[in-house]
C-alpha cells in the first residue's frame, strides 16, 4: 500500500522538476513560502479529487470500482505518453501549464515573475500552484476508486511537491534539466500505466 501511494505521489509531482528547473534557468528564486503554497494548493486539489472518488466508488461493487479506477489510471498514462509523443512529433506547445517541457517553461517562468524582483512571491505561486492541481485532479479520483489510502497518499503529495520543486532548481544548473523536462510526460505516463495494472491485480 505505501508503495502503490509513494508512485502515485510522485506521478502527481514530476511536473514540478520542469517548474523547478525552468525557474532555475531563469534565476528566479522559488522561496520557501511559495514552495509550501505550490505543495499545500496541490495536496489540497489531490485530497479533495480522491475523496470525490472514494465518495463515487462508495454506489458501486467493491471489485468494480477497483476494476474501472485502475482502468482509468491506465488510461490517463496512455493519454499522457499519447499527448506528448504527438507533441514532439508536431513541434506544437502544449496550452496547458502542467506537461510542458523545460523550454517551454522557461517562457512562463518569466512572465509569472510578475514584478520582476526574480524570486516568486505566494501570490505568484498559487497560479503555478493552480495549474499543477488541475493536471492532477483525473489521476486523483481515479486512484481513490482503486482504492488508495487517501490520507497517505495526500500527505506523501505535500512532501515529494517540496522536494521535487528543489530537485528541479538544482538540476537546472546540470544538462539532466533539459532531458527529463522533455520526457517528463513519457516518465509519469509509464509510472501511472504501471501502477494501474498493479491495482487491477490487488
Amino acid at each position: 500500500m505505501f508503495f502503490a501511494c509513494l508512485m502515485f505521489s510522485l506521478s502527481f509531482n514530476l511536473d514540478n522538476i520542469v517548474i523547478g528547473a525552468a525557474y532555475g534557468i531563469k534565476k528566479i528564486r522559488i522561496g520557501p513560502a511559495a514552495n509550501l503554497t505550490i505543495a499545500a494548493v496541490t495536496t489540497l486539489g489531490t485530497w479533495g479529487s480522491m475523496m470525490l472518488g472514494k465518495y463515487l466508488s462508495g454506489f458501486l461493487p467493491r471489485a468494480f470500482a477497483n476494476a474501472l479506477g485502475a482502468g482509468v489510471v491506465v488510461l490517463l498514462g496512455f493519454y499522457f505518453i499519447l499527448q506528448c509523443a504527438m507533441r514532439m512529433k508536431k513541434n506544437t506547445k502544449p496550452k496547458e501549464l502542467a506537461l510542458k517541457d523545460v523550454p517551454d517553461m522557461v517562457d512562463y517562468a518569466e512572465t509569472s515573475d510578475r514584478n520582476r524582483d526574480g524570486r516568486i512571491e505566494v501570490r505568484e505561486a498559487l497560479l503555478v500552484a493552480m495549474g499543477l492541481m488541475m493536471n492532477n485532479l483525473g489521476t486523483g479520483i481515479a486512484a481513490s476508486i482503486s482504492d488508495i489510502n487517501i490520507g497517505l497518499t495526500a500527505a506523501l503529495t505535500f512532501v515529494l511537491s517540496i522536494a521535487t520543486v528543489l530537485l528541479g532548481e538544482a538540476a537546472a544548473r546540470r544538462t539532466l534539466a533539459g532531458l527529463f523536462g522533455k520526457y517528463a510526460p513519457f516518465f509519469s505516463g509509464g509510472l501511472l500505466i504501471l501502477l494501474g495494472i498493479v491495482q487491477f491485480l490487488h
